[in-house]
């Protein structure tokens, strides 16, 4: 049974209507004739499904969907079309600043932001330390949230997300943050989560991270889903070289990812020769000033 269920979900903008540019412009535009409405469409037709212990990797350059996709999964928006079904509780990184009041104190915003995700006041008294101890803010707890750097800030909002042990985890691009020790234990985390049963979402411009956690990748374009696969090594191996490339259109066939699969490896290839060959020449350049050192410091003690 299905945990998320995406089933040809589109989500569209509407640019220009008395809501966006206010109702005296909109009256002001009709009586001139003068008045346009656009439709941006940010996801289009977009169907995959989750199980439980999933990871979901989206992929895709910028204005893919991939932010627009996640709020809908979540339930901030609702799909213009399609339907989307989620069984479980829903823990989501979305925007790091979002459910924390700056002029709270680091103790305050955890159980803010614990209110926000739905846990109850004695469950996250259990859970207070543990989390501070995670995002390792135990001299900062009666600090203003402002007065926190973008990377503690972070670390506050992935320990209370994780530590809260979700149904489900969604993050958007906060795995990449703070330094990379930290990079490394919220990697460690998100293994131990999805070993346990939760089904979780990242969107990561970060492929290596991208490659080593999730086992499912929904790559998207210009609102347009590219593919949904469990083959986690050809979707990220064509989306590199579809960027390395630099091309204008993605892949529409298994074939053609394959294609572009060749071309990274024969890429990786020649890249790892010509790493090589630098290594080689960098050591022999070396040797060489070393033997012509030692040869002058034997002549001069000659002399």
């Amino acid at each position: 049974m299905s945990v998320i269920d995406c089933s040809h979900v589109s989500i569209r903008y509407i640019t220009g209507d008395f809501k966006s540019i206010g109702l005296k412009e909109y009256i002001v535009r009709r009586l001139t004739n003068n008045y346009h409405v656009k439709e941006f469409w940010a996801d289009k037709d977009i169907t995959f499904q989750l199980e439980k212990g999933d990871m979901l990797g989206i992929i895709g350059t910028n204005g893919a969907g991939k932010s627009t996709l996640l709020k809908a999964i979540t339930g901030i928006m609702v799909p213009t079309g399609g339907e989307i079904k989620v069984k479980g509780n829903i823990a989501a990184l979305l925007e790091l600043a979002s459910g924390f009041d700056g002029d709270m104190t680091v103790r305050e915003n955890t159980y803010l932001r614990g209110a926000l995700l739905g846990y109850t006041r004695r469950f996250l008294d259990e859970k207070y330390d543990e989390i501070i101890r995670f995002a390792e803010l135990q001299d900062f707890q009666d600090y203003m949230f402002k007065q926190l750097s973008s990377g503690m800030k972070s670390r506050l909002a992935f320990s209370i997300a994780c530590l809260v042990n979700p149904d489900i985890l969604i993050l958007d691009e906060v795995l990449s943050v703070g330094d990379g020790a930290f990079r490394k234990k919220s990697g460690d985390k998100m293994k131990e989560i999805i070993s346990s049963g939760v089904t979780a979402i990242l969107v990561s411009h970060v492929m290596p991270q991208v490659r080593e956690l999730c086992n499912k990748i929904l790559w998207l374009d210009h609102g347009k889903q590219v593919i949904f696969t469990d083959d986690a090594e050809l979707a990220c191996d064509a989306y590199e070289e579809f960027l390395a490339e630099k091309k204008k259109k993605p892949p529409k066939t298994v074939e053609e990812m394959r294609t572009l699969q060749r071309a990274w490896h024969i890429r990786q290839e020649k890249e790892t020769a010509e790493k090589a060959k630098k290594a080689a020449e960098k050591a022999a350049k070396e040797a060489k000033a070393a033997h012509e050192k030692a040869e002058a410091d034997r002549k001069a003690l000659q002399e």
